[in-house]
């Protein structure tokens, strides 16, 4: 049977006649992000939980902190939501639905949904989908942009096909450079540019990049892309392209807007600048630094005194992996290692834990990942002007009475 716009949003248990509408805000529910005017409504979408909302049009979705301790995969209903344009589909046939594969290529090719899933064998890969702004309302002086706490990420066990396999089925000529991507999402006004974003062909075709169609067990959910999200394992959410329906190889690098102009940081060593600086050289941003996060306790929790407890939260980079990750008491001054959790693949978050017993007051806790070469965490923040890339040592105070 078509999956329609009214049936989609009838199966999440609501009726509306658009998804703005099926929004249902929860007004006596407000999260705190911990920066100045950083307060914002939960809200409930058709297949979602309770999110933080950052916007409507389009919805971007941030899922609250306290998800990251359920587990070291973010469920389906949890994970965030981000686009870029406001003309989102709401009705989707996945039995008309095709793939499109063209241009610099011997054979165009076009993939139905069942075809995808019968003719070519599955490819699984635990990953973190985290947005280039995450964390960008933490950036001092404030820059433009969705202000985000930490929320704009999520890791999930993805299913589907290696785009390696497709672009050999469809031979790539001699001469190919690049793959362009575009989903079913567009812009509302004439002018602004569509949403495709590329890949060198060498990155394309590396055996790890998945057209994907299931997610966590489950077919994708609506807002995170369905049928099928295009999955690039270790960069940033930018090229996680949404309901994928058109892939394009080329013989030239792309230069579409989402590429030449947006999406770019300072092309040098730290990808920052001193805040007034002119931005001057910039590249695409590309692959996740390291990062990690205290999940439990929480800010602002009390502990009783002299008693030991649980410290955990998690980490991860952009593939190398996660070596080790240290935990400070005392405001960075001292470090203790923690046990790392199950390895669930270098691009996975990996989860930590370790035991504390403090003396009476209120204490500085901050966590420091370090991965297998050698890369870690800032003490102090980076800046540049689009608020991308944070990953300063985070702190998380308590009290212990």
């Amino acid at each position: 049977m078509a999956t329609s716009r009214r049936s989609f949003l009838r199966g999440a248990g609501v009726s509306a006649l658009s998804l703005p509408a099926a929004r249902r805000a929860l007004s006596a529910e407000i999260a705190q992000l911990g920066f100045a005017n950083g307060e914002r409504t939960l809200v409930r979408y058709p297949g979602k939980r309770a999110l933080i909302e950052q916007t409507i049009r389009p919805p971007q979705l941030e899922t609250p902190c306290s998800v990251f301790n359920e587990g070291v995969l973010t469920p389906n209903d949890a994970f965030f939501v981000r686009y870029h344009l406001a003309n989102i589909p709401l009705a989707i046939d996945p039995e008309a639905f095709h793939l499109e594969l063209r241009g610099h290529v011997e054979t165009s090719l076009s993939f139905s949904l069942v075809e995808l899933k019968r003719n070519f064998e599955p490819a699984e890969i635990v990953a973190v989908n985290q947005c280039s702004g995450n964390s960008r309302g933490f950036f001092e002086p404030r820059v433009a942009g969705g202000q985000f706490g930490h929320g704009a990420m999520g890791n999930a066990r993805w299913r589907g096909v290696a785009l390696k396999t497709l672009l050999e089925k469809a031979g790539p000529k001699p001469g190919a450079r690049s793959v362009a991507f575009n989903g079913l999402d567009g812009p509302v006004a004439p002018g602004t540019p569509d949403f495709v974003k590329s890949l060198d062909v060498a990155h394309a075709g590396d055996g790890e990049v998945m057209v994907a169609y299931g997610m966590n067990g489950e077919d994708l959910p609506w807002l995170n892309g369905f049928p099928l999200r295009l999955v690039v394992p270790g960069c940033y959410g930018t090229y996680w392209v949404k309901h994928l329906n058109e892939i394009e190889v080329l013989d030239k690098d792309f230069d579409g807007f989402w590429m030449s102009s947006a999406y770019r940081i300072p092309d040098n060593d730290c990808a920052c600048v001193t805040p007034g600086a002119p931005k001057g050289a910039t590249r695409p941003i590309k692959r996740l630094n390291v990062r990690s996060f205290i999940t439990s306790p929480a800010e602002n929790a009390k502990v009783a005194a002299h008693v030991a407890f649980e410290v955990k939260g998690i980490a991860f980079d952009g593939g190398h992996g996660v070596e080790a990750v240290l935990l400070s008491a005392d405001d960075g001054a001292s470090w203790i290692a923690t046990r790392l959790g199950e390895d669930l693949g270098r691009y996975s978050f990996r989860e930590w834990r370790s035991e504390l017993s403090l003396r009476p007051g209120v204490h500085h806790l901050k966590c420091r990942a370090v991965n297998r070469v050698g890369q870690s965490q800032p003490l102090a923040p980076l800046w540049n002007h689009a608020g991308y890339m944070r990953n300063v040592v985070e702190t998380v105070q308590i009290e212990a009475v």
